[in-house]
């Protein structure tokens, strides 16, 4: 029988500057009945994801729908299907799918958002949503299709620690990069991008700007920038860039929150001087690559060439500390909310 509630994580209100854990709550919604063609999911673990900042503004500019006050919040989650009344999923099937932010969901099989299977066989269950997740999936799009990343280039990651960033570098080296440097909040981020994540060298934006440090650590300029901070870094990055090179525009966290330091537009004449590209992605726009990514990294993770990392909170109640600690800093690799802890 399909439980009539389910505890979900919502939205009080809309914050009034950086969020707080008041501008959230723990509630008990009720859950659909179960129709033909749809399942129920308990879930097992939740994304959480920098671009839920953007999504708790009143702006819609984002990469989906924002957030209603008074609403349940979603996101990418991971469960095992308890009931199905589809035939092609029975009960005890793994599956990826967007209602996350919540205890149980009742998904639509038919639904393009819905339901993906996944192989615990093949990995752990918390790397189907880090590295061989959306956020690997991201990396991996950026760096061949968007910046055609070339052996021999020079690769430079913003916001490198985080989970997009760590997958990124480690791509960048499999991929056939001769030098990748990435920049992270702190001494600790910086020392365990050149120790795990096969960075050579790491720049700590919080003790130097990042123009003077790759003055320092690409003294000969880089070929590729992968961007998910925007601002100060993203102009740092157009000035070391080496002519012809490409910039794979994927976030801009830097335009965020309530301390939005803005930077000249006119640095952009770089980009013209040296015949810059610069292209913006959203990864849902390049699902024909999946195949070929899932089967590429989950090899490279068989073979013990990539590390996945995830930083992990236990508890739907720790679900709202979990995003404001990744807000500002506290996660190393792929933050995640476990739900079952018997997983």
């Amino acid at each position: 029988m399909t439980p009539r509630t389910t505890r979900v994580v919502c939205l009080v209100r809309r914050p009034d500057g950086e969020p707080l854990p008041t501008d959230f709550s723990v509630e008990e919604r009720p859950l659909p009945s179960l129709r033909e063609g749809q399942l129920l999911v308990r879930n097992l673990y939740m994304s959480v994801d920098p671009s839920m900042r953007g999504r708790l503004e009143s702006t819609e500019k984002h990469y989906t729908h924002n957030f209603t006050p008074g609403s349940p919040l979603d996101g990418r989650a991971l469960g095992v299907v308890e009931e199905s009344r589809c035939a092609s999923v029975p009960p005890g099937t793994y599956v990826r799918h967007q209602l996350g932010w919540r205890e149980r969901a009742v998904l639509d099989v038919a639904d393009a958002d819905g339901a993906g299977r996944i192989d615990p066989q093949l990995a752990p269950l918390p790397t189907w949503l880090g590295l061989l997740g959306q956020t690997g999936f991201t990396a991996y799009v950026g760096l061949t299709r968007i910046a055609e990343l070339r052996p021999g280039d020079t690769v430079l990651v913003s916001a490198a620690a985080g989970a997009v960033g760590t997958a990124a570098g480690q791509f960048a080296r499999m991929m056939g990069a001769d030098r990748v440097i990435g920049t992270a909040g702190g001494p600790d981020k910086c020392a365990l991008l050149v120790k795990e994540f096969c960075y050579d060298a790491a720049a700590d934006h919080r003790a130097e700007p990042v123009r003077d440090a790759l003055v320092r650590l690409a003294p000969d300029g880089i070929d590729v920038y992968f961007d998910n901070v925007g601002g100060e870094q993203l102009a740092a990055a157009l000035h070391a860039l080496r002519t012809g090179g490409r910039v794979a525009l994927c976030g801009m966290m830097s335009q965020f929150g309530g301390d939005r330091r803005t930077v000249d537009i006119n640095q952009l004449i770089q980009a013209v001087l040296k015949r810059l590209t610069l292209r913006g992605f959203i990864v849902r726009d390049h699902e024909d690559l999946r195949p070929e990514f899932e089967q590429r990294v989950a090899g490279w993770l068989a073979e013990g060439r990539v590390t996945a990392r995830e930083t992990v909170v236990d508890g739907l109640d720790n679900a709202a500390g979990a995003l404001l600690s990744l807000l500002g800093g506290g996660n190393v690799g792929k933050m995640l909310v476990r739900l079952d802890g018997s997983h």
